[in-house]
């Protein structure tokens, strides 16, 4: 059976078990539609929390970023999994003793206010919005490769799997199809990486086979020496390299921390749960469920680059890259276990450049000045191909002006610790000009050469993870938009047929946003994410923990600190990625010489997050504090007995 109708077989099978699920557990009422009637165990309530975490930013795009980021990219670990600690023990406890069913309805009963819950809502449509679009770019580039078409197409079917089933199912058939969609990703996700590390080092654990031997050349070397070497002589940063800017990497990792506790569609699946301890429970358990995947993780990504970096430089598996030749174009149209390149330099995520003409396609990395003129030149020759015949000219005299400049780059620039120049090595710049970081766990299987049923496995868990987040994120949006917007602001008196098909309806439109905004993504799925939780850090999660923990946080500082917190983050991610993430409308490069304070935009989250906490404070205690009965119900919250059921609504 060819790979092609396999794939199909598989991803078939798990939709038609997706979408048998969603009709068995439909919402027939907005409790059920909101939080799933409040009935779903602990540990199943974990496991669904655990599929709606990991999302395409974890399954495609993490091992990705670690592949190519290496030491530096364990932040996105180590914020994510901390970011659960703490919503384990300051947040989920006492949103679910609250009793209400979704954060901006707690955000305006706390602050006793309808401007404070329209304010949360706006904060939590543009979380959700900008987080989904990076599980549509994880769809779309999964339906890409494994259905063999555009990712455009791949997107535009993501989006109606997930509106099918999420639009008919709510929180209830959600949960109960994220319990599913766990059990496909976790093994499509764990199986390959097993196969790997044992081919690699001999450890049938990936998580042992990280720290030890490299195997094909006898165990001597340690796999992460030996992952070193190879890169390092390509000119590439060692994978085990510090920092080179610790204030970053501490500002990153915690917005990631902080923005995990505050995200939207992660809490609201702490309302579900029929008590306050199940909520507590329901977070060690998904710890548990996540932590089977985080710490796979990092040697899938390490083990990928390898993989991918010996299959440029077959030399490299048992010597150095170049005592050999690197891989020819020939090798890659005939071999068949290098089709899986040719099927991805479709998609357009891979692109391969013989620069040379040699045959050979060099991996190598390009010094910096190489490389701005390498981006120069490609622009120029796209403008080329655009302009008029009377500009034509200009731009053939600088794409002139730029090749002699290249020349003499090429002449001194040396390849990594060869220390021979490009020229002396008949090198003219790196040939392997694309790879996607999201393609990296995709593609790995076939990179290490593993059975079709593991490849297919792969696009199922894929797909799983995407689809599962993006349910959760849509159905956030939706009960913000119909229970908080709708029926909270502008008609009270809406029934609860009325009130159930606005919250579809505008989920519906939702999808839509997102598949459009999803097509001209700002960054790989993991990077889009990141901004999210950015977004998250400096806005709901300071709003929730000053409605928890102080009673003198009024209305006035809530609202003036989430419009602050959100309005100096998103101005700045704005600034680099674009307005509104509208390609070609950034204001500066996004490029880490232009950040300001070496902050990137993927940090900024936690610098709002302190302009929120310390703007509510002082605009709290220069207005009127809050009303005794608003201070009592902070002081009951906390109290860990007597949490009923949700308020009827």
């Amino acid at each position: 059976m060819d790979q092609f109708t396999l794939n199909l077989i598989v991803v078939g099978l798990s939709f038609a078990l997706y979408f048998g699920i969603a009709i068995w557990a439909r919402a027939g009422s907005t409790s059920e539609f909101y939080a799933a009637g409040q009935g779903v165990p602990p540990v199943m309530n974990g496991m669904a929390t655990g599929a709606d975490w990991m999302s395409a930013a974890s399954f495609i795009s993490m091992a990705g970023i670690i592949a190519f980021g290496g030491y530096e990219s364990s932040a996105y670990l180590m914020g994510w999994t901390g970011g659960y600690v703490l919503l384990a023990l300051l947040l989920a406890p006492y949103l679910r003793k609250f009793g209400k069913f979704t954060v901006p309805e707690f955000v305006g009963d706390r602050f006793y206010s309808g401007g404070a819950r329209l304010m949360a809502v706006v904060c939590l449509i543009i979380i959700s919005v900008t987080y989904v679009i990076g599980q549509m770019t994880g769809v779309g580039v999964t339906f890409a490769r494994f259905l063999e078409v555009s990712t455009s197409t791949g997107l535009y079917i993501g989006a109606a799997v997930v509106f099918a089933y999420a639009v008919l199912g709510g929180m209830k058939g959600i949960t109960y199809t994220q319990v599913a969609q766990y059990v496909v990703l976790i093994i499509a996700y764990t199986i390959p990486a097993l196969f790997i590390s044992l081919s690699l080092t001999g450890n049938f654990l990936p998580q042992l086979g990280l720290i030890g031997g490299y195997a094909p050349s006898g165990g001597d070397v340690a796999f992460l020496e030996k992952l070193d070497a190879v890169v390092t002589e390509l000119g590439f940063k060692a994978y085990t390299a510090d920092s080179s800017n610790y204030f970053n990497m501490f500002l990153f990792t915690m917005s990631l921390m902080i923005g995990t506790a505050g995200l939207p569609h992660v809490i609201i699946r702490f309302f579900t749960v029929p008590k306050v301890a199940d909520a507590r429970s329901s977070a060690g358990w998904a710890l548990v469920f996540i932590a089977l995947l985080y710490t796979v993780a990092p040697a899938v990504g390490s083990m990928a680059r390898l993989n991918l970096t010996t299959t440029m430089w077959p030399a490299a598996v048992t010597g150095s890259a170049f005592d050999g030749p690197a891989i020819t174009r020939a090798d890659i149209d005939a071999k068949p276990e290098l089709s899986w390149i040719r099927t991805w330099e479709k998609t357009g995520l891979l692109k391969m450049v013989d620069k040379n003409g040699d045959g050979q396609i060099q991996y190598v990395n390009e010094p910096a000045d190489l490389a701005a003129n390498t981006k120069a030149l490609d622009a120029a020759a796209a403008e080329l191909a655009k302009a008029a015949d009377a500009d034509k000219a200009a731009i053939e005299a600088k794409i002139a002006e730029l090749t002699t400049a290249r020349e003499g780059v090429i002449a001194t620039a040396t390849v990594g610790s060869t220390g021979k120049t490009f020229a002396e090595m008949g090198l003219n710049g790196n040939e392997l000009v694309t790879v996607n970081n999201d393609i990296m766990v995709l593609a790995n299987p076939e990179i290490a050469a593993l059975p079709g049923w593991v490849v297919a496995l792969v696009a199922a868990g894929a797909l799983a993870a995407a689809l599962s987040t993006a349910a959760g994120l849509l159905l956030a949006i939706s009960s913000a938009i119909s229970h908080d917007l709708i029926k909270g602001t502008i008609n009270p008196n809406i029934s609860e047929k009325g009130e159930l098909l606005a919250a579809r309806i505008s989920m519906a439109f939702a999808i839509v946003l997102a598949t459009y905004l999803g097509l001209n993504p700002p960054g790989f799925a993991a990077q889009t994410v990141a901004l999210a939780f950015g977004l998250a850090a400096a806005t709901i999660f300071p709003v929730l923990m000053m409605g928890i923990f102080s009673s003198r946080i009024n209305k006035e500082g809530a609202i003036m600190g989430m419009i602050v917190g959100l309005l100096f983050t998103s101005i700045y991610i704005f600034i680099f990625k674009g307005w509104f993430f509208i390609p070609g409308t950034n204001n500066l490069p996004d490029t880490p010489d232009q950040y300001f304070f070496g902050i990137s935009p993927l940090s900024i989250g936690t610098i709002g997050a302190v302009l929120n906490f310390v703007t509510a404070f002082v605009v709290s205690s220069i207005t009127k504090a809050p009303p005794k009965e608003v201070v009592e119900l902070v002081e009951s919250i906390r109290v860990p007995k007597g949490a009923g059921a949700a308020q009827a609504h």
